[in-house]
């Protein structure tokens, strides 16, 4: 398991460039609340801890996982945002429901990465059950809203 030694959160501020000149937004999913909003406030942390404004981090919300390639993709036509973060969380069930949307998922938030000059930072756990959604959205491994958030910052440096 690739978080089982690795918390997450941890970040060394030092080498992570300041945010205060930078817009960003996140996307979230509302599938899965529990987790997303876990996720989203790791994320809205870490950014504010990292130097960027409140007034510079803009929040939409989507039905659910499927819908955030379409909300990132209108987020960065609309919004002048330097960086994406794209939320969810899609829990293993009983069918293949969840190889479906987790593929397309992923291969959407590629796509817009390919297609645009904007990056989006793929926050979307794709767990086999609920524990270990909980695990990485706040719990015993960190939150990896927050790690989505550095990734996000340090992409929009590259992209200035």
């Amino acid at each position: 398991m690739a978080t089982a030694n690795k918390n997450l959160s941890v970040y060394d501020k030092a080498t992570i460039p300041n945010a205060k000149d930078f817009r960003f937004g996140i996307v979230v999913s509302e599938w899965n609340t529990n987790i997303t909003e876990g996720l989203f406030n790791g994320a809205k942390e870490a950014l504010l801890d990292c130097g960027a404004l409140a007034e510079n981090i803009i929040r939409w919300n989507v039905p659910g996982c499927f819908e955030l390639t379409f909300g990132s993709k209108k987020m960065i036509a609309t919004q002048n945002v330097d960086a994406v973060i794209a939320i969810g969380s899609v829990i293993q069930g009983e069918t293949k429901h969840f190889d479906f949307v987790c593929d397309a998922t992923a291969q959407g938030i590629k796509d817009l990465n390919v297609l645009t000059d904007i990056p989006v930072i793929f926050c979307v756990l794709t767990d086999n059950n609920l524990q270990q959604a909980i695990d990485r959205s706040g719990g015993i491994h960190g939150n990896k809203g927050t790690e989505a958030a550095i990734a996000a910052i340090k992409m929009a440096a590259l992209g200035s």
